[in-house]
């Protein structure tokens, strides 16, 4: 595969998209980013990696990051009685249907949000997180300048500050969630752990470094085992199911590959046993997720013939 020949073919496709959608203008700090941006890599299960256009800028990773805190949980879980469900009795596995930061199903569902990948689920999987290592948001940041091999990646200070400013939905999803005894840990602790984790500011190539292990069964770069080969899948699985907000059916007959979006613009990908792929464009549709990222993942999977199905 010439994987750089195919990315410069998909930016030609999707770079007219570029300038459609709006950014995440209810954060403020993500409201100052640039539509003109798109960048695309890719990386393959060896090591190597390809990218075109602003592949190696920096920004917001938002989101994405509940990729990499359910991976650490379930790793930090792994190998103990029931440790497969230890998280799965907190958050469920199923499409959400509305939007991400949605209160609706949480009262109406005692408390368990439907998914790691809405907001009210992240909060519970960094709680876990929290719980297993001390610190959720640096045992992150560390994992993934270890995974990425880039050890300059650092949090946004004032993409957190933005967030921490702007973030009573967020808090009051979590008070919710308390009072029905399904976080460990104090809110405000909570909160700020998950604002540290969406402000890791990432290229890229970083994503698409880090996010490997996806692609590998669970095996990190260094060969080690960070999951079991069923635990990648399962989090490869939900990604599908449920990663791109409620546009996740939308998005899997469009792509066909699991993948997690971010309102910064950028989505990873995976295509397992292959590659992984990160797309970023600030950009953003009424769902939240990167309309040029989507268009370009799509004209990827179509030029290829890869795909989960």
């Amino acid at each position: 595969m010439d994987y750089q020949a195919v990315l410069e073919e998909v930016a030609a496709y999707a770079r007219p998209l570029v300038r459609h959608g709006r950014v995440a203008d209810y954060i403020p700090a993500l409201e100052r980013v640039s539509t003109d941006r798109f960048g695309i890599a890719v990386a393959d299960i060896h090591g190597a990696v390809y990218g075109v256009g602003d592949w190696e800028v920096p920004f917001s990773v938002q989101s994405i990051s509940k990729t990499f805190s359910l991976a650490l949980v379930m790793s930090q879980s792994h190998g103990g009685p029931g440790a497969d469900d230890d998280i799965w009795r907190r958050v469920g596995r199923e499409p959400s249907g509305t939007p991400f930061n949605s209160l609706v199903q949480l009262e109406a569902e005692n408390g368990i949000p439907r998914n790691p990948f809405i907001n009210a689920g992240a909060l519970v999987v960094t709680d876990r997180l929290q719980t297993l290592t001390g610190d959720a948001s640096t045992s992150m940041l560390h994992f993934l300048r270890e995974e990425s091999g880039n050890p300059d990646l650092a949090f946004d200070q004032a993409v957190a500050d933005s967030e921490a400013a702007h973030g009573d939905r967020n808090a009051a999803l979590a008070h919710f969630m308390a009072s029905f005894g399904n976080l460990e840990n104090p809110v405000p602790s909570v909160i700020e752990h998950y604002f540290w984790q969406c402000s890791i500011e990432m290229s890229c190539r970083d994503l698409a470094v880090a996010g490997g292990f996806l692609a590998r069964h669970g095996l990190r770069a260094d060969g080690s085992r960070l999951l079991e080969a069923r635990e990648a899948k399962r989090i490869n699985a939900v990604m599908l199911t449920c990663g791109t907000y409620d546009a996740a059916g939308e998005f899997a007959y469009r792509v066909g590959l699991p993948a997690k979006s971010g309102v910064g613009g950028g989505i990873i990908a995976v295509i397992p046993g292959r590659c992984t792929l990160c797309v970023w464009s600030p950009g953003l549709d009424a769902r939240g997720n990167s309309v040029a990222g989507a268009a370009a993942l799509d004209h990827f999977t179509t030029l290829t013939g890869w795909s989960v199905f």
